[in-house]
């Protein structure tokens, strides 16, 4: 039995868009057409709050801004996976905006672009496993940074003060990407103990 949720009053500066779900209402729903309890009874201004209390968060960090938006609201989509249009939506951004957005986050690996059979659409997704995802990409360019200035450290002479600089920075990335591999093998290892 689907749940009939009331329809969403006009945003300001959007009219006439009251008669379309509401993206976060919307993206509470399940495959078979059945609302989940807890997501149906979800606030949709507390999930905007705490979209962009979360990219501010991110911004401060060195995350672009749009991307960090587009991001915590696949963050906040139960089927992690929305529509541009959906995005636009929810984010009250335009087109090109949540395309350059998506690209960015496409480019850096922290989400897929997925066509819809026999339309133009695009479902962005993101990897339920989205922060290990991180992890192992950081890791990966710790790895790409270590080889790199060990050929800088040789070029620059292995006993010069900028060579033993760049000597101690490798084993540092090196030591990082070890525990790395670790913490991600012990979280794996609880994950699957529940």
């Amino acid at each position: 039995m689907s749940a009939i949720k009331p329809s969403m009053p006009p945003r300001p500066g959007r009219p006439g868009r009251s008669s379309q779900p509401d993206p976060i209402e919307g993206s509470a729903a399940r495959a078979d057409g059945s609302a989940d309890g807890a997501a149906a009874r979800r606030d949709p201004a507390a999930v905007r709050q705490f979209i962009e209390r979360f990219t501010a968060i991110l911004a401060q960090a060195g995350f672009p801004r749009t991307p960090a938006r587009i991001f915590v609201a696949l963050l906040t989509a139960d089927s992690s996976s929305m529509t541009a249009a959906e995005l636009g939506e929810l984010l009250q951004a335009s087109p090109a905006s949540v395309s350059g957005g998506a690209r960015y986050l496409l480019q850096v690996g922290l989400i897929t672009a997925e066509g819809e059979p026999g339309s133009r659409r695009q479902h962005y997704r993101m990897s339920v496993h989205v922060w290990q995802d991180i992890v192992s990409l950081r890791d990966r360019q710790f790895t790409r940074w270590a080889a790199e200035l060990e050929d800088g450290m040789r070029i620059l002479g292995e006993s010069s003060p900028a060579g033993l600089r760049m000597a101690e920075t490798v084993r540092y990335f090196e030591f990082i990407s070890g525990e790395m591999a670790g913490l991600l093998a012990r979280w794996k290892q609880q994950e699957s103990g529940r």
